[in-house]
């Protein structure tokens, strides 16, 4: 038997999801994104010049795809903020903001596990053109009202840190390098020995407990900020307390992308396991340049792991699925009356009414047993007397009633 690939899901029903993205597209909205698309192939060229070759995602994790003509370079895309930018620069956006959201798959070869798939969805929110951090603000805010008051999710948290400006970054690297030369970090692994070298504040994405326990003694970039970028961290703090969003400050928060500067944050829920962040983000104002962008753009953005929030709103059951239509089913009790059942089953979905029809040669009784499973509101029986006089015998299903209707009236009562 041949079986999906390892990390992959077969999606049996997409109520939960859907009703998701339609609470997505709707919240969004009041807040002036709209939604675009953006192709599932990009060259591997986006991914190396703007996550970083020394990342896990590019070093390890991407899917390469093999192609005829060896200078197409093309890959299956692990994320979508460098997918947006590219197209906000192909496409030559000048009205800013450009504030657009997307949502489709990502992949990523890695190990499967809970809440980590090689083929994952997420929801990508972009903000291009904002240089104020008031702007973050805003964009935190816009996502804790989606989690709490309109997905009406708890049990999650909101950790923020802030990397500064790039120059403060290449001052602080220094300081972070000294610390991992000297004795105190004689004992970290060996990732964060080769990360040391070619991607240095990742070493705090580690999860060996020996080095997390060597970095609590080390410099953490949010207290070697240059006098704005204080400014700006302090302003942070303080507007997400006005508009009473709760957080708590991670030092050692960087995100896995070379791309951010100043904000970067996570939300995360103890409910999800190891895999506990189900929304991440934050500024990166030299991502348009660095894509060949003419100058640099300042913007923020974040994505949502619909998997990951989707395992959250099954265990709260806080979101409510559409009531589906009620269903009517047609049940021609002879080969004759079959053509009589495809015009009255046509006419009543013209009037947008919910109905299956039962076509194989079965008896009555049990077709209507079928209609029972299927959860029908109505069965429609149309006998030799029934089509000879253009009627139907309808037959409520959950009184068990039954009546004799005008074919032509069906659509007023079902």
């Amino acid at each position: 038997m041949i079986q999906r690939v390892k990390g992959t899901q077969d999606w049996l029903s997409l109520d939960l999801f859907n009703r998701f993205i339609q609470i997505v597209q709707q919240h969004l909205t009041l807040y002036q994104y709209h939604e675009i698309k953006t192709p599932v192939l990009e060259p591997t060229e986006l991914f190396h010049r703007t996550l970083g070759v020394t990342t896990d995602v590019v070093s390890k994790e991407m899917f390469i795809l093999k192609t005829v003509h060896e200078d197409d370079a093309l890959c299956l895309r692990p994320e979508a903020t460098a997918s947006t930018v590219r197209a906000f620069i192909e496409h030559g956006i000048s009205e800013l903001p450009w504030q657009v959201f997307s949502y489709g798959p990502m992949f990523r070869y890695e190990r499967p596990q809970k809440g980590r798939f090689r083929e994952f969805h997420q929801v990508t929110i972009e903000n291009i053109g904002v240089a104020s951090i008031s702007n973050d603000v805003e964009l935190i805010t816009m996502l804790d009202r989606l989690f709490h008051t309109t997905l009406k999710l708890e049990n999650y948290a909101l950790t923020i840190n802030f990397l500064g400006s790039y120059a403060d970054r290449e001052k602080y690297r220094d300081k972070l390098k000294a610390f991992l030369d000297s004795p105190a970090a004689a004992d970290i692994c060996e990732t964060c020995t080769a990360r040391k070298t070619a991607n240095i504040m990742r070493v705090f994405d580690c999860k060996n407990p020996t080095c997390q326990t060597i970095y609590t003694l080390a410099p953490y970039i949010v207290d070697h900020l240059s006098a704005e970028s204080k400014v700006e961290w302090q302003r942070l703090q303080e507007q997400l307390a006005l508009l009473s969003i709760s957080f708590t400050v991670d030092k050692r928060l960087v995100r896995g992308l070379d791309y951010y500067n100043k904000t970067v944050f996570e939300f995360v829920s103890e409910d999800l396991g190891a895999q506990k962040t189900f929304c991440g983000g934050g500024r990166y104002d030299g991502l348009v340049k660095l894509i060949d962008g003419k100058q640099e753009q300042p913007a923020v953005g974040a994505a949502i792991g619909i998997e990951r929030i989707l395992l959250l709103l099954e265990q709260s059951q806080t979101v409510m699925l559409p009531q589906k239509k009620a269903l009517t089913v047609i049940i021609p009790v002879a080969e004759e009356q079959k053509n009589v059942a495809l015009l009255l089953a046509d006419e009543l979905r013209s009037h947008e009414r919910c109905v299956q029809t039962l076509l194989d040669n079965a008896s009555v009784k049990s077709m209507l047993r079928k209609a029972n499973k299927l959860g029908a509101t109505y069965a429609v029986l149309i006998g030799e007397d029934e089509q000879q006089k253009h009627e139907v015998t309808l037959k409520h299903m959950v009184t068990g009633t039954e009546q004799r209707v005008k074919q032509h009236e069906l659509h007023t009562i079902v």
